[in-house]
């Protein structure tokens, strides 16, 4: 969980620099983050090409996508799914 983790924080800090709306964080945060974890490559760049079309963003998250993809397992995105439940349960979101 230690290395999901690690991946899931560096994914909000590039929503964070992405621009996204503070009223809209959690939605955003919550779409982001589910393609981030377990969706497509592509689906994952087209989410974040919506807020923030810099080339060297759009490069770290093809990265980031393609570490995922190849670092962690099954296990690995069960865990950081449901700890994101957690996240998305709360008041504050």
């Amino acid at each position: 969980m230690t290395r999901a983790g690690a991946l899931l924080l560096l994914c909000a800090a590039l929503l964070l620099i992405t621009g996204g709306k503070c009223d809209d964080i959690c939605p955003a945060l919550r779409d982001i983050v589910d393609l981030f974890i377990s969706g497509s490559h592509e689906a994952y760049i087209e989410q974040v090409e919506k807020y923030n079309q810099n080339p060297d963003v759009l490069e770290t998250a093809d990265t980031l996508k393609s570490c995922v993809d190849e670092r962690l397992t099954a296990k690995d995105k069960q865990d950081a799914l449901s700890a994101l439940n957690k996240v998305y349960s709360s008041s504050l979101c």
